[in-house]
């Protein structure tokens, strides 16, 4: 059963300061089964991560084998029409693993449901910066960590940064911290969201999450 909650912010401006903008997240959260619906979305998007190259090669594959080592009868030796077969050593391999594409279905309402539910979930964590893709407007990874430091967002912990679109500046500021992964809102996924201690929000990235997810 799903049941709407709301969630309030003020936005931060680049010193911590709160403003008085205020921003409202209208969310649709699953009270009781939420958690199922949250590791099925999970458990897709690790599964579309597998590469599926792995390959073995079949008798018909294996380079050579064309020719039969000895005659079929008379020879007292049990009959063999290749030296390629699995029996034999440098032969192909039966039942062998093959390039494969495994793809877990989910609703697309379902996923909707498990991002809102998660959100709503760390909504204790999460905090509203406004404009920051236009404040880092050069590539500086100092200036982007006294960011989070007046904004008490703690970089010894796994941190999630929401934008609205990933400049250019902001993403080489926060290439060299281990911890931070930089993400735009229409890419947003429940393995980030679940992985982050901390997650800071621009304004321009709520108006997203609205527009994408809550609509």
């Amino acid at each position: 059963m799903t049941v709407q909650k709301f969630i309030k912010y003020n936005s931060l401006d680049i010193n911590g300061q709160v403003l008085n903008d205020e921003h409202n997240l209208e969310l649709n959260v699953l009270e009781k089964s939420g958690n199922y619906l949250v590791h099925k979305d999970i458990l897709r998007h690790q599964i579309s991560k597998k590469q599926g190259t792995t390959s073995t090669k079949t008798r018909s594959e294996v380079r050579g084998g064309g020719r039969k080592p000895w005659k079929q009868k008379g020879t007292g030796r049990a009959r063999a029409g290749s030296n390629r077969s699995p029996l034999w050593k440098g032969g192909g391999v039966i039942f062998g693993p093959k390039p494969k594409k495994i793809v877990l279905k989910l609703n697309k309402k379902e996923r909707k449901l498990a991002l809102q539910t998660l959100l709503y979930n760390k909504r204790n964590v999460i905090s509203v910066i406004d404009n920051l893709e236009s404040i880092v407007d050069s590539p500086n990874t100092k200036t982007f960590t006294n960011i989070c430091n007046n904004c008490d967002i703690k970089l010894e912990q796994k941190v999630l940064i929401i934008v609205s679109k990933k400049t250019t500046p902001l993403k080489l500021s926060v290439r060299n911290l281990e911890n931070v992964e930089l993400i735009s809102a229409s890419n947003l996924n429940t393995l980030s969201l679940l992985k982050a201690k901390q997650i800071l929000l621009t304004s321009l990235a709520v108006n997203d999450i609205k527009e994408i997810y809550c609509g």
